[in-house]
């Protein structure tokens, strides 16, 4: 009885140190090609933690948070904002909201949204570090 109290206190001890992100999910969250990302998401990021999130294809790094994902958002395959490839991938930058970057994958479907607070961590290192895990949706369309 000893042993099980204490690994629940144990337990309790190590989810109580970082609590769950709530983000939003995308629209699209429940898309079998999100899941074939979100598994492989890296256990960290410009050297943030990843963190439990509470919601469906979401994905979060650092304490407090640096790196924000969502899978599951509509396409985009035409748009205004500059388009960059970095480890293969095509991302759309909206830097509106500066010193946060938003990271829009450009001709996947379905597309993944990172948002990045420059302050923390490098844009270019978190789109290279989720490059392996990006890559599995499907893509059919580039910005070159």
């Amino acid at each position: 009885m000893k042993k099980i109290a204490l690994l629940t206190a144990f337990t309790l001890l190590l989810t109580g140190c970082s609590a769950t992100v709530n983000i939003d999910a995308a629209p699209d969250a429940n898309n079998p090609a999100c899941a074939e990302v979100i598994v492989r998401l890296p256990d960290s990021i410009d050297g943030h933690a990843k963190r439990i999130t509470g919601s469906q294809s979401t994905g979060a790094w650092g304490t407090p948070t640096a790196v924000l994902l969502r899978c599951g958002l509509p396409e985009t395959t035409v748009s205004t904002l500059p388009c960059i490839t970095t480890s293969e991938i095509d991302w759309l930058v909206d830097d509106s909201n500066a010193p946060s970057f938003r990271f829009i994958t450009f001709g996947r479907k379905p597309a993944l949204e990172v948002i990045v607070d420059s302050e923390k961590a490098s844009g270019t290192a978190a789109l290279d570090e989720l490059s392996a895990a990006v890559q599995f949706l499907p893509s059919d369309k580039t910005c070159s």
